[in-house]
């Protein structure tokens, strides 16, 4: 394959990642002690950075948060628009850019590396781990700032009640991007 036609495989797969975005933010439950839904976003932007690799995984959320941004309904509850990034949960919806972008970049390096496939997978869940730590960051410096609430309480709206469900979406991704990795489905 040409360097062309695999450039525009993968900025095709980018916008398809920012679909599959779009659709999983969709899939959410509200919590009432909190602003920021449980949603599956995550699970996408971990597939993203995972099987597109940090360049195009990053350009796949960067598509997702501009159409939002100019307002078209991808985020959580449907909804869209600049209120939505500079509200509660723009930290977190920032926060899919890097988590790409960190996660794509250690996965590019362990599925380069020689290693066995046990530590393929051990690594690939730390590397996605990675990213939702800086995900969680700044989704709860975001919020903190904006809610004049301390440490506590960003733990305990932000991240505390997220994390068996995170842990969850961490392990499925690591799954199925060393699933697609290995058959040649998809590779960053």
């Amino acid at each position: 394959m040409t360097n062309t036609k695999t450039d525009l495989r993968y900025f095709i797969l980018a916008a398809l990642f920012a679909a599959v975005t779009a659709v999983c933010s969709w899939i959410s439950v509200p919590l009432p002690f909190t602003p920021v839904p449980v949603n599956l976003a995550t699970l996408a932007v971990f597939m993203a950075g995972g099987l597109l690799g940090h360049k195009y995984g990053l350009l796949a959320e960067c598509v997702y948060v501009l159409c939002g941004g100019f307002g078209l309904p991808v985020f959580a509850g449907f909804r869209g628009g600049p209120s939505v990034l500079a509200g509660p949960t723009g930290g977190f919806i920032a926060g899919y850019l890097v988590c790409a972008l960190i996660a794509g970049l250690l996965i590019e390096r362990i599925y380069n590396a020689e290693l066995t496939h046990t530590l393929r997978m051990v690594y690939t869940c730390l590397s996605l781990a990675a990213g939702l730590l800086c995900c969680y960051a700044l989704g709860m410096i975001w919020f903190m700032h904006l809610t004049g609430s301390g440490l506590l309480e960003g733990l305990l709206g932000c991240v505390i009640p997220f994390l068996p469900g995170d842990a969850l979406k961490i392990a499925l991704a690591t799954v199925l991007i060393d699933r697609l990795r290995r058959t040649g489905v998809i590779a960053g």
